[in-house]
């Protein structure tokens, strides 16, 4: 299984390499880990450095309330960041409270040693997914305290599998998980790891907060001009398919805005190309013509956090794809949450859907029967404060672990 393993890095770091010739993003992933090394040996580095990993945008999210504290109780820690994806690093570089940010080098023995040698962590992080072999056993066998934040586990992984013993070997490595749910420490409690708490997700303690004082985009808010408003958040193709039948099926006074995942020009143009001609994109949107549009196109990134507070219902992307975005942010506002029907993964889609504060949809047919189902009565207002309570009771993940870490 590790020879497997080990094969399958060379390959993968192959295959992205062939790729990086012809698509942007791979290029990136390339480029980003070609000076790491050098740039590492350039930097005077503390004998006090709290390395978190995080594989993208989304598990950063959920590190921040845990960095962020840290920093706050102890100013001298220094924070050294890594990503795997170029998403996430092309955001996070500019993240003030990390001291030094970079890409992780691929999980081979040789950069695995030569990474942990240069940095020598104090503390490291691992952020909800992420299991790297030859990291985690080289910090394992150097004695350096190694923790998983907002960990899930599922019985399908491959760790749980009859054929998963050497993948589950990683396991050994933590210092300690702290978990998101009771199923995922029964999990690891089966397996003989009691090493295990239960924090609940950090992203809690993160869109509560800022929920509280967001900024307040000018333009959405005078956009939206106190009508209901409907967004599609993060959306892909599938989403925005839906979201423009449905716009084009009723007469009602509703405002709309489609923030998608992917805001390059052909992407935009194809939106475009789904609607009717009553839209302007953010782009070219005035504090004189803004009101006068239907549809708002948000096509810059930075600001769809903060534009939920200014709308009521979230159509969130990736549900239709298993690869669910964030719906704490929309729900922290009171947004009524919708998405696709792949969010089994997602054990905040799951508790939204049992108290009724999310809804599944799979045609636009589905998208109208929810909608229409809102409008009844004060059903709007009601689900819009379940959501904001389900966010509210969540918090305190970041405090559990702190007070885990003694810190």
């Amino acid at each position: 299984m590790i020879l497997f393993y080990q094969i399958s890095i060379f390959l993968y770091f192959g295959a992205i390499k062939i790729a990086s010739f012809f698509n942007p993003k791979a290029k990136l992933w390339i480029d980003g880990r070609a000076t790491v090394f050098d740039e590492l040996n350039k930097i005077n580095l503390t004998n006090n450095i709290y390395w978190f990993h995080c594989a993208s945008l989304g598990e950063l999210e959920q590190g921040k309330p845990v960095i962020e504290k840290l920093k706050k109780k102890d100013p001298n820690i220094t924070i050294l960041l890594t990503f795997f994806s170029p998403s996430g690093y092309e955001y996070g570089k500019n993240y003030k409270t990390a001291d030094f940010v970079f890409y992780l080098p691929i999980d081979t023995p040789s950069n695995a040693k030569k990474f942990i040698d240069i940095i020598n962590p104090k503390k490291v992080f691992f952020i909800k997914y992420e299991f790297w072999y030859n990291y985690l056993f080289y910090l394992k066998n150097n004695s350096i305290s190694t923790y998983l934040i907002s960990g899930i586990f599922r019985k399908d992984q491959l760790f749980f599998k009859w054929y998963g013993s050497s993948y589950k070997k990683m396991l050994e490595c933590f210092t300690f998980f702290f978990v998101q749910n009771e199923s995922s420490q029964i999990l690891l409690n089966n397996e003989g790891y009691k090493n295990v708490l239960i924090t609940g997700d950090t992203r809690l303690d993160r869109v509560y907060e800022n929920s509280l004082s967001p900024e307040k985009p000018p333009l959405i808010k005078k956009f939206s001009e106190n009508k209901t408003t409907i967004i599609v958040g993060s959306s892909w193709p599938t989403e925005e398919k839906i979201f423009a039948e449905f716009i084009q099926s009723t007469n009602k006074d509703f405002k709309y805005i489609i923030a998608p995942h992917n805001i390059n020009p052909n992407r935009i143009t194809a939106i475009e190309e789904l609607l009717d001609k009553d839209f302007i994109k953010y782009s070219e949107a005035t504090y004189d013509n803004i009101s006068s549009y239907k549809i708002l196109i948000i096509d810059n990134i930075g600001i769809l956090a903060n534009t939920y507070q200014f709308t009521d219902i979230a159509f969130i992307g990736g549900g239709f794809t298993g690869a669910l975005h964030n719906i704490l942010e929309p729900a922290s506002f009171g947004n009524v949450i919708l998405f696709g029907s792949k969010h089994e993964k997602f054990h905040e889609a799951e508790d939204l859907m049992n108290i009724e504060g999310a809804y599944e949809i799979k045609y636009v047919d589905d998208l109208i029967a929810v909608i229409n189902h809102l409008l009844i009565g004060n059903n709007l207002e009601k689900i819009q404060k379940v959501n904001r309570n389900y966010i509210k009771a969540g918090r305190g993940a970041t405090d559990k672990i702190l007070q885990q870490l003694k810190i």
